[in-house]
């Protein structure tokens, strides 16, 4: 991999890293208690695992730092929001939850230059 290559992928994780800080904060501040961040397991990764008290709430984060691909939430495709329900199984099972509610959100982060960064939190996305 080039240094440039290298240095892309650096600021893109800087960028995700920061994104996913901001959502988990703005969840907080609207009452959710986080549960877990970047749960990983062989088939993947969960972003953040919330729970409102009455509602495990599942956040798949996007972060974008301008408009050059879209909207950060057109990013969740049906592929991506399969895999994220499999995960959820996986998640829990591994924490021995039994049945609840469950809601499955999207955050997106945009980090635009020159402005300070927004979330949009969409309840129930998929």
């Amino acid at each position: 991999m080039s240094s440039t290559a290298g240095g892309r992928r650096a600021s893109h994780l800087a960028l995700g890293r920061r994104g996913e800080d901001l959502a988990a904060q703005h969840l907080t501040e609207h009452g959710l208690v986080v549960l877990s961040r970047n749960w990983r397991c062989r088939e993947g990764e969960l972003d953040i695992v919330a729970t409102d008290r009455t509602t495990l709430v599942v956040c798949e984060v996007k972060t974008r730092s301008g408009p050059r691909f879209g909207e950060p939430a057109e990013a969740v495709t049906e592929d991506k929001q399969a895999r994220i329900r499999r995960l959820t199984s996986r998640w829990l099972s591994e924490f021995g939850v039994g049945w609840c509610p469950i809601r499955f959100d999207v955050l997106s982060v945009d980090c635009s230059p020159g402005r300070g960064p927004t979330v949009r939190h969409i309840r129930g996305a998929f």
